[in-house]
């Protein structure tokens, strides 16, 4: 069992009131997270309940009156874990009655697609819950298990919880292949018109294939056969199953700043091989470079707190920034490199910290690991390892 880093934060919420949301794509770990937490609240004492709404024999104990569906958890324990809970109908209106009840149950539940989790926990339970997202297994947190796993292999087969069985590649790779399509039969088909799966499944290639670029929806539309709304409807779609995610400029509106663009990552480098049908080995790759980006973008993503988002920077001459993290609205730059000389600061990021005062910026690279200022900003160069380990 790889111990995930949320798991203390996941254990402290538990003598919390509020109903605890574990939302991720498909096989990301949820339903382990919630046997764990289980676990967990057993060896404190409380009596628990665990419901797996895939099995169609305890979704059809669901199926019947609100007031059933309320009695039937409230009998099941203190705390009560639902696993996949919106194929519950009225599943917020069932939560608030439990919720504001003298009988005091705490509800752990999980899911897949934000569509449907956004439908079912409505205004009504505002206050009353609070989310979490959960993402692949970081590699920091695989080589905690298994010190010696290589970065390579991470950034070629990436995190899916299911590959840590295995350390077969081929196994591997049927594997991310099978998740994929469990996504697109699953739930995508409930999604998308069974007419437009392929433009669908077209776009989603495309996304892989020009990951960490910046893209153009027009240029989509007009590569799949489709409309620009219906593009950007399927990206709202993947982006809701937590399957891939926009990445939008940073802008102090001087001219010069592409303020409108868009790049775009899949949740986990794994997946975005098998979307490619590419498992060679990283030396052997000419899109390294995305590889190492998207890496760092993952770890900033699963970082992310209420405070904080990720942004890019570009001018209309070329000038870059891989990664702007705003924390508390103040640019933290991030540049990402496979190699660098000691000392050496790329023109993107000189470019960006004579427009914009940071206090801090950073360098992710493969060999340098050492400090330097630039006027008022500590410029940090971090190995990709290091880089991952940063608690922000």
């Amino acid at each position: 069992m790889i111990n995930r880093f949320i798991i203390k934060r996941l254990q402290d919420e538990i003598s919390q009131p509020q109903i605890d949301i574990i939302l991720g794509p498909r096989q990301v770990g949820k339903t382990t997270l919630l046997k764990v937490l289980e676990k967990y609240c057993l060896q404190q004492g409380y009596n628990t309940g665990f419901f797996d709404l895939e099995q169609p024999d305890v979704l059809a104990e669901f199926n019947t009156s609100d007031k059933l569906v309320i009695d039937k958890i409230k009998s099941a324990g203190q705390v009560v874990f639902i696993d996949e809970f919106q194929y519950i109908a009225n599943a917020s209106k069932i939560f608030k009655a439990i919720v504001d009840s003298p009988q005091k149950v705490k509800i752990v539940g999980s899911g897949s697609s934000s569509l449907e989790i956004h439908k079912h926990l409505k205004e009504s339970l505002a206050g009353r819950r609070f989310l979490f997202q959960i993402y692949p297994l970081q590699y920091s947190e695989i080589k905690a298990a298994a010190n010696d796993y290589p970065f390579d292999d991470y950034l070629c087969y990436g995190g899916m919880p299911a590959l840590t069985h295995t350390d077969q590649k081929p196994r591997q790779q049927q594997i991310l292949m099978e998740l994929l399509s469990s996504y697109i039969l699953k739930d995508i088909k409930s999604l998308v018109r069974e007419e437009n799966i392929k433009a669908f499944n077209h776009l989603l290639y495309l996304l892989a294939e020009h990951q960490g670029s910046t893209i153009s929806v027009h240029s989509l539309a007009s590569q799949v056969n489709m409309s620009s709304k219906a593009v950007n409807h399927y990206l709202d779609i993947l982006e809701e199953t937590y399957v891939n995610f926009r990445v939008y400029s940073f802008s102090g509106n001087l001219g010069n700043e592409l303020r409108k663009s868009t790049k775009t990552y899949l949740y986990d480098l794994g997946v975005r091989n098998a979307v490619l049908k590419d498992f060679s080995p990283v030396s052997e790759r000419t899109d390294k470079g995305i590889l190492l980006e998207s890496f760092v973008f993952l770890k900033l993503k699963a970082s992310l707190l209420p405070n904080m988002e990720i942004r890019f920077w570009r001018t209309k001459e070329g000038d870059e920034v891989d990664f702007v993290l705003m924390i508390n609205r103040k640019p933290v730059p991030i540049e990402v490199k496979s190699r660098i000389n000691s000392g050496e600061i790329p023109r993107g990021l000189r470019k960006f910290l004579s427009r914009y005062k940071a206090k801090t910026a950073f360098i992710v690279n493969e060999t340098v690991t050492e400090e330097t200022m630039l006027d008022d900003c500590r410029i940090r160069f971090i190995t990709f390892e290091d880089f991952e380990k940063l608690a922000w």
